[in-house]
């Protein structure tokens, strides 16, 4: 084999690279999921949003929750028994306000339980198809975040603010209409988030967390801790299953040249002391 039959070799091995790494990865999430399910009796569905999945010529593509995950996940609960328990693992910034409500609605209609797992994050819409399950369970260093609408930058409830403490004729036609889509999109989030919870609580309390989450008490990124979640009366848990982790880590961060977080991957234990008795 001549020099130039190695080079196309080796080049064409090392095209198939990331084609073959993907393979095995999407092979050991399957295995995962099944292992998950089995233990639990439970269909499984994930909603996996890296902010780096992948790159087009070196920039990176954003991802968050849109119309072909609702379709996808509505499809997966279509296809489960009603009897059968739904856990779906969420990890998202959020997404499209139609496309989470399509996903909490069809979660808040399954018979049989659903519970909503967040292992690192679950923002905006991903806090809207949480609340949705019958239980939450997050690692205790895992966040929600509100639920309040935001139109395109900024958040509806900031711009109904400045129609109310400024002056009408030192308002542009633009914040005004901005104002009045700002009023209408509150109060539908408000009304969604009421009906997504009606049952589960008592009629004040589905009051206050619709005002609490959908109002604009706190900035659209504001972090929701568990303890914060508890304190708000949600059904939050801690009981997060090990497997869970491990599916987590079947979904890395692409590669960059210089990793921002390093250390050794082995479990680091406390190191048992060592009692010696003296002999005379």
């Amino acid at each position: 084999m001549s020099g130039f039959d190695i080079f196309w070799l080796f080049f064409i091995l090392m095209s198939l690279q990331p084609l073959m790494r993907q393979r095995f990865l999407e092979a050991a999430r399957q295995k995962m999921i099944e292992k998950i399910e089995k233990q639990r009796g439970s269909r499984v569905i994930l909603l996996v949003h890296r902010q780096e999945t992948m790159s087009f010529f070196g920039f990176p593509v954003m991802r968050y929750i849109d119309i072909n995950d609702s379709e996808q996940v509505i499809r997966a609960i279509h296809m489960t028994d009603p009897q059968v328990p739904i856990d779906i693992i969420l990890h998202t910034p959020g997404g499209l306000v139609l496309a989470a409500l399509q996903i909490a609605k069809a979660l808040r209609r399954h018979k049989a339980k659903t519970t909503a797992f967040v292992p690192h994050y679950a923002m905006s819409g991903g806090t809207l198809i949480a609340l949705a399950a019958d239980e939450i369970v997050m690692d205790e260093h895992a966040v929600l975040g509100p639920v309040d609408p935001q139109l395109g930058q900024y958040p509806a409830a900031s711009i109904v603010r400045v129609k109310k403490e400024k002056p009408a004729d030192k308002i542009d036609d633009q914040t005004l209409i901005l104002a009045d889509v700002s009023e209408k999109a509150l109060a539908q989030m408000r009304a969604q988030l009421k009906e997504l919870l009606t049952g589960k609580y008592p009629p004040d309390k589905i009051e206050e967390l619709a005002e609490v989450l959908s109002q604009g008490r706190w900035t659209h990124d504001y972090p929701i801790t568990f303890e914060e979640a508890q304190r708000l009366g949600l059904p939050v848990h801690k009981d997060m299953p090990k497997e869970i982790y491990q599916l987590m880590n079947l979904f890395p961060q692409p590669l960059r040249q210089h990793p921002s977080v390093l250390f050794d991957p082995t479990p680091k234990r406390a190191a048992q002391k060592t009692w010696f008795t003296a002999k005379t």
